[in-house]
């Protein structure tokens, strides 16, 4: 299955846009493999919007020659080379996002010259849709389309969250699908994402993810989206949502420059063992408390439950004091079993203790909690 789990990579749009070239995406390429990415698990490499020229050659789509000098199927072998994966994008409309030439109309021809390159990733975009167009069927045609070609390529779907994708991207054929508009360099952007995508990750799991938009962690305001930034605190927080969520994680900062913190942030462990468990499923929200107070869990393989906490204002008093309760009725483990979890900092990997009944901590502004539970008995 191409998305047993949340694909994870890097994507050129939110620091580069249009700013990409073949020797960058080597460069990329090249940190992923030697700086710890690849072995954390990330794998695609992916080229966003403005790599083609601005018209079709023959009815093909074809490489800028200037940025792209040796083609993509050179590219493609490069990357492949290294043990990774290969990402491209278009578009369902009749021109992508930046105005170039996109594949409606023209779906099975572009699945078959992406194959031929090696392809291996396809971001599909929204802009430039025609009123008269079936959303649905366009998305169905290029699924269809990309199943025809040839080679095995996941289908990342780009709608935004245009007409109700949770409902039938699924049944479409999708991989991945955007559930909501697309993200920028501030913690109002993430925070609404999250609020809005809270109640809608039940659909989760192997064959499609609800994708709620690529990592902006360790971006500090640069690049393409870069706002006014984050905090490294609110860059953690982010993350871990998107982790626990379910969400791909598709990197957007410039690697070659990302500082220490929020790498770590990018390659910690018990973050991505959170997203990539291999049951894949769901979270669910345990409670909320006013407009800014969540408390998450998720069941992982192997009897474990994950827990999360976290606090999006920038204020501490969300709990009374910023502290959180959570009852192990909650988590479906009632008093008279006699059973305890065991406790680790999902950040820190450090072992809290054994709980009974259930715990609380406290969850300052901008603050993030995530647990991994083992149950032990007595």
């Amino acid at each position: 299955m191409l998305s047993h789990k949340p694909p994870m990579g890097w994507n050129s749009w939110n620091t580069f846009a249009q700013n990409i070239n073949e020797k960058l995406i080597m460069e990329m390429t090249d940190v992923i493999v030697n700086e710890g990415y690849q072995a954390a698990g990330y794998e695609y490499v992916i080229i966003d919007d403005c790599w083609s020229l601005k018209e079709r050659v023959d009815g093909k789509l074809v490489p800028d020659p200037e940025l792209f000098p040796n083609g993509m199927k050179h590219l493609a072998d490069y990357i492949h080379s290294k043990g990774l994966k290969f990402g491209m994008y278009s578009c369902a409309g009749f021109k992508t996002c930046a105005g170039y030439p996109s594949s409606y109309g023209h779906e099975f021809e572009d699945a078959k010259q992406f194959a031929e390159w090696g392809v291996d990733y396809l971001k599909y975009d929204f802009c430039n849709f025609p009123q008269s167009g079936d959303a649905k069927n366009a998305y169905l045609t290029m699924a269809m389309a990309l199943r025809n070609s040839g080679r095995d390529i996941l289908f990342a779907a780009c709608n935004w969250g245009e007409k109700n994708p949770s409902q039938w991207m699924r049944s479409h054929g999708a991989h991945t699908y955007r559930s909501t508009g697309d993200i920028f360099d501030a913690p109002k952007s993430y925070i609404d994402i999250f609020k809005s995508q809270i109640d809608n990750v039940e659909g989760n799991g192997p064959g499609c993810y609800n994708d709620m938009d690529m990592l902006i962690t360790g971006m500090h305001g640069n690049g393409h989206v870069g706002l006014e930034g984050c905090t490294d605190a609110q860059y953690l927080q982010h993350f871990a949502l998107w982790a626990f969520l379910g969400s791909p994680l598709i990197i957007g900062a410039d690697l070659r420059s990302l500082d220490p913190v929020n790498k770590d942030v990018i390659l910690n462990p018990g973050l991505i063992s959170i997203n990539q468990d291999d049951e894949c499923r769901p979270a669910f929200c345990i409670s909320k408390v006013g407009e800014n107070g969540f408390c998450i869990a998720k069941i992982l393989s192997g009897g474990r439950i994950a827990i999360g906490m976290f606090n999006v204002s920038e204020t501490d008093n969300v709990w009374c004091g910023a502290r959180i309760n959570v009852s192990f009725d909650d988590l479906g483990l009632h008093s008279e079993t006699n059973l305890g979890l065991k406790l680790t900092d999902a950040f820190t990997g450090e072992e809290l203790g054994v709980f009974h009944d259930g715990f609380s901590f406290e969850v300052g502004a901008y603050g993030s909690k995530v647990l991994i539970g083992e149950i032990v008995n007595g």
